[in-house]
């Protein structure tokens, strides 16, 4: 139940911040939530012994996720990463023990690119036009809810038994279907470029890279032996454990349209 009233008192939230609310609203919430994702990573992160990564990952995942608000930064957001990399490294290299200093680094670099990466995506795709981000969070929210009821009624053959033992791969379609009848719906209803076929096959592949995400979070956590990223959102545990599909479903869905169906339609198809 606590599941259930926490997606119901966020969606119309969301939906309102992505759709209607002014651009300086929804960049504020965007990079609350970017935050809120990277605090809960780098808690992970710390519990795997190398040392958390620690505030320069919020200043370099900062920059990278506004650095397009300044014209002279525009298109090298790949010096951000470069530089925040050989800063953690010379950081690191004061520590106690020194096989702790590449790994560390990693860390650092992984978080930056996984969340704020991610969520840079999301600042794309709001630019393109805000019903291509509705879509691709509705890929992830909706997928949820399919899976969530049918691998729970008719789930019998575990998806990644050693990853995450609920998940089943009756569940996993189901994610894919409903993915495809609701958020796939939405792109062609309110995206009217997008074809029917190209919606069924762009919200498929989108929903699996969800999942695939979902379970890659799941396995960071078991290797910091973690059971939730936070407790943030009753029901649903930490914020991160909301948004992890998201996270992968938002790259995709952003490569795609910015590459993808614009060469579609040059090819008239």
């Amino acid at each position: 139940m606590k599941r259930v009233i926490t997606a119901a008192a966020l969606i119309p939230i969301v939906a309102y911040v992505t759709l209607a609310a002014n651009y300086w609203v929804f960049a504020a919430v965007l990079a609350a939530a970017a935050f809120l994702s990277y605090r809960e990573y780098d808690a992970i992160a710390a519990a795997y012994g190398f040392g958390a990564p620690g505030p320069l990952g919020y200043a370099a995942g900062a920059a990278l996720l506004f650095c397009d608000l300044f014209p002279a930064c525009r298109g090298d957001a790949w010096l951000i990463l470069l530089a925040a990399a050989l800063i953690a490294f010379a950081f690191a290299l004061r520590a106690d023990d020194l096989a702790k200093a590449l790994p560390r680094t990693a860390l650092l670099v992984t978080g930056i690119v996984y969340i704020f990466g991610a969520w840079k995506c999301a600042l794309g795709l709001h630019g393109i036009g805000p019903h291509w981000l509705m879509y691709a969070l509705l890929v992830s929210w909706v997928g949820d809810i399919g899976a969530f009821y049918v691998g729970r009624s008719f789930g019998r053959h575990r998806l990644a038994e050693r990853v995450s033992p609920k998940k089943s791969w009756e569940g996993a379609a189901a994610s894919v279907v409903t993915a495809v009848l609701i958020a796939g719906a939405y792109l062609v209803h309110f995206v009217p470029y997008v074809g029917i076929a190209e919606a069924i096959l762009l919200t498929a592949a989108a929903n699996a890279a969800g999942q695939l995400g979902d379970l890659c979070e799941s396995a960071m956590k078991r290797g910091a032996g973690v059971k939730d990223s936070g407790a943030i959102l009753p029901g649903h545990g930490g914020f991160l454990d909301r948004v992890d599909s998201t996270l992968f479903v938002m790259p995709l869905v952003y490569g795609w349209a910015i590459y993808g169906s614009p060469l579609l339609r040059t090819q008239g198809l």
